[in-house]
């Protein structure tokens, strides 16, 4: 062994370090030094990548869990190794050069001790041959040096369609027409084309579009509007600049979106005097249940404003976000699956009337020039704005497709790494649900701490939202006080965004779950 071990460090200086602390780590586990084997073994493991790492984890459980022993903490040490029996089960008899037959049955007869309190057998051994070495030699090798994880990286995307966006670009600035121009009509029947909807009116931002959405749908000043409390900003403040009061409600834990049987049973227990409207949030990219807010709404005669701003592409029982209400709003916003070079929106809707309604509110109240029939706003989308869409749009459901495939990557290796239903919980998706994945969001124990320790190994996260929209300061006039909407003010604590973008690689999701799980180790 001491031969092989001289002959990889020769021939691969840095990794000669790896195999010197892994042989070290081995040493001094059997020497009962257990503290010292972990911190040698996690040297290893940090430089490892894939299904050796997560091998090498459970061992280190181990000596981690017979230090919390020898320290007198019988509780600690019963988690750790029942944790580490259960990973190591799934194992054969030798895997990569350790013996685990012999391992297995002494973590067996450990843990039957601690359960009842009597005195444990001798200390579990470590046997290991050569080809751990190979093993570790050839994880290492095939491993990528990351540098950075970032949340979201557009410039991989831009360097795909770099081409198409310049010619597009051009076609504008060649035509000299940027406000409401050719371009924006054809991103706008594109658009319709997409989502299956009868209308869509271009706007300026997706703030603008949830006001427009709002008026144009008829909610105006006295009314009240039911959305969410855990929500961006504009969800509610839309509701407030149309001149309404937003009543908030609390959100499902399992998707975070708008619970709809709580809304329900607070219509038929006392309903608003003047409730005009429903406002659903579709959060992260996953249509709220649209089939039980259409039962409400018909059932107390007020309409839906979606706000679809993270879901275009998104759909529920097969009809796209932004079809499943009278009204929509869309945002464009860089950072979205389908994002502008800037800020931009949409509403959409079947009703011709609401949609040229939201056509004068977002041209100063007028339909002619000079004439304004209403008080409207300067919201016109512009033409190069629509042209960079129109150029996405043709990627979009490619890009949402590989976000998807990210997703369950991201799933798969949580539950690999035996962290679920501990100390990380993974949000649902509603059978119904056609979820497209703007984000891709758990819930975390130790949420802050966790992020600092990602933000340390450059890995870009982000909390959306850190305050629940019923404590912000400026809607305290609505009367809400702290423990009101507990599963909102238990989301913002514990939610945290991972990176997610279409582009992200395998080794990026393995860097960031192993990174996760070494915080929980």
């Amino acid at each position: 062994m001491a031969a092989n071990l001289a002959h990889l460090s020769t021939e691969y200086r840095v990794l000669g370090t790896e195999l010197n602390k892994l042989n070290h780590g081995i040493e001094l586990f059997n020497a009962g030094h257990f503290f010292d084997a972990h911190e040698a073994l996690e040297d290893v493991w940090r430089e490892l990548r894939g299904e050796e790492k997560s091998f090498l984890q459970a061992v280190i459980q181990v000596a981690v869990g017979l230090h919390h022993y020898s320290a007198g903490n019988v509780i600690g040490a019963s988690s750790l190794l029942e944790r580490s029996g259960r990973k190591l089960d799934e194992y054969p008899s030798t895997y990569r050069g350790f013996e685990l037959d012999g391992l297995r049955r002494s973590l067996a007869d450990w843990r039957t001790c601690l359960a009842n309190d009597v005195p444990p057998p001798p200390s579990p051994r470590l046997k290991a041959d050569a080809t751990i070495f190979a093993s570790v030699k050839e994880s290492a090798i095939q491993s990528t040096a990351l540098r950075e994880v970032p949340q979201l990286d557009l410039r991989r995307q831009y360097a795909q369609i770099r081409g198409e966006i310049e010619e597009a670009l051009r076609r504008v600035t060649d035509s000299q027409q940027f406000i409401l121009s050719d371009e924006v009509a054809a991103f706008e029947r594109e658009a319709t084309e997409y989502l299956g909807s009868r209308c869509v009116v271009g706007c300026a931002s997706g703030t603008d579009a949830l006001w427009l959405a709002l008026v144009a749908s008829g909610v105006g000043p006295g009314d009240e509007v039911i959305t969410t409390a855990f929500s961006f900003f504009s969800s509610a403040a839309a509701i407030v600049r149309a001149g309404a009061r937003p009543i908030l409600m609390d959100v499902d834990p399992c998707t975070l979106n708008l619970n709809a049987e709580r809304v329900r049973q607070r219509l038929n227990r006392s309903r608003p005097a003047r409730l005009r409207a429903l406002l659903p949030v579709h959060l992260y990219g996953q249509c709220a249940d649209m089939d039980a807010f259409s039962r409400i709404a018909a059932e107390h005669h007020v309409a839906i404003i979606e706000d679809a701003a993270q879901a275009f592409g998104a759909a529920w029982q097969g009809r796209h976000a932004g079809t499943l209400g009278t009204t929509a709003a869309f945002s464009f916003y860089p950072t979205k699956n389908l994002g502008a070079f800037g800020d931009a929106g949409c509403v959409t809707t079947a009703d011709e009337e609401i949609a040229d309604h939201a056509r004068r509110l977002r041209n100063l109240g007028s339909s002619d020039r000079y004439v304004h029939d209403e008080m409207g706003a300067n919201s016109r989308l512009d033409a190069l704005q629509a042209a960079v869409l129109r150029v996405k749009l043709r990627h979009l459901d490619h890009w949402n497709g590989a976000r998807r495939e990210r997703a369950s990557e991201y799933d798969r290796l949580f539950a690999a790494a035996g962290l679920l239903n501990r100390e990380v919980r993974l949000l649902q998706t509603a059978p119904q649900a056609h979820h497209i994945f703007h984000q891709y969001v758990i819930r975390a124990a130790r949420r802050d701490r966790l992020r600092e320790f990602l933000s340390a190994r450059q890995i870009g996260t982000q909390v959306y939202y850190p305050l629940p929209l019923h404590l912000q300061k400026c809607f305290g006039y609505l009367g809400y006080k702290a423990g009101d909407l507990p599963e909102s003010e238990r989301a913002a604590g514990e939610v945290l965004a991972l990176p997610m973008f279409p582009e992200l690689t395998a080794d990026e999701q393995r860097y960031v779950v192993d990174s996760i799980a070494e915080f929980y180790s």
